[in-house]
């Protein structure tokens, strides 16, 4: 892993203060929110390697507007996109782990302007994680707009 990856993990770690739940995270857990915290900041920034590093090779991506993209698509939207995102986060998140499978569900809201225009999203995402040679990837993830702002 990345020396830079590393440190936005520990930089998301920090800034970004988890979902409260009943009960603690665990170490897994806690990760897998460090992870998704990296992906928003990595976007946001449109940092491809960074996205590289969380995604994995056999990346399925369903966006909220229904587009279907591979990991190659993705990374290159990512790179191409126009929007400047004001705000990009996650809450209500709830990581259940399987093993070396965890299934993260949340609230994403966006933020920011494209090609002048003025936007703003909320909607419910779900990412899949699988523990490969000991790093965790996201193999799919899937959102959908909340109808309701």
């Amino acid at each position: 892993m990345h020396i830079w990856l590393i440190s936005l993990l520990m930089l998301s770690y920090s800034l970004f203060p988890q979902a409260p739940s009943a009960a603690k995270s665990s170490p897994e857990e806690s990760k897998i929110l460090a992870l998704e915290n990296a992906w928003n900041l990595a976007e946001a920034h449109k940092d491809t390697q960074a996205l590289d590093q969380l995604l994995s090779e056999t990346l399925v991506y369903t966006n909220w507007d229904g587009t279907f993209m591979t990991k190659k698509q993705f990374l290159d939207a990512a790179k191409k996109n126009s929007a400047q995102n004001v705000v990009l986060v996650n809450d209500d998140l709830r990581v259940q782990t399987y093993g070396d499978t965890a299934i993260v569900t949340g609230v994403f809201h966006e933020r920011g302007t494209d090609k002048g225009k003025s936007y703003s999203r909320t909607g419910r995402y779900t990412d899949t994680w699988v523990k490969q040679s000991g790093f965790w990837l996201c193999v799919a993830s899937h959102a959908n707009l909340n109808a309701a702002k």
